[in-house]
């Protein structure tokens, strides 16, 4: 048995390949967090004020917005980053999920 592996691809699917990330990098994304019945709002606006770096202002009012609304964006930008901060709500034990810019549920 033979294997033969290719050193470089083929021009056609690079382009196609790098063109469709690259797309998908520019799109806006959302980190959505969500209310739930375990967390305490002071919590949450420790969460947001430690984690992001939020003023306690914007902290509260994101939180209120969670609170009242049953969610809030509360950061957006490259699909990388906003999974990446989606653990860590995770790891803080709050409710959240990552979205395209545009697409509110």
């Amino acid at each position: 048995m033979t294997l033969t592996v290719a050193t470089e691809p083929s021009p056609g699917l690079t382009e196609e390949t790098t063109s469709a990330t690259d797309t998908a990098n520019l799109v806006p994304w959302n980190l959505v967090v969500w209310n739930d019945p375990v967390n305490l709002m002071s919590y949450v606006s420790y969460v947001f004020q430690t984690y992001f770096g939020y003023s306690e202002t914007k902290a509260e009012a994101l939180m209120m917005q969670v609170h009242t609304e049953g969610r809030s964006i509360v950061s957006h930008g490259a699909k990388e980053t906003v999974e990446r901060q989606a653990i860590a709500m995770h790891n803080f034990g709050l409710w959240a999920t990552v979205e395209r810019a545009g697409e509110d549920g």
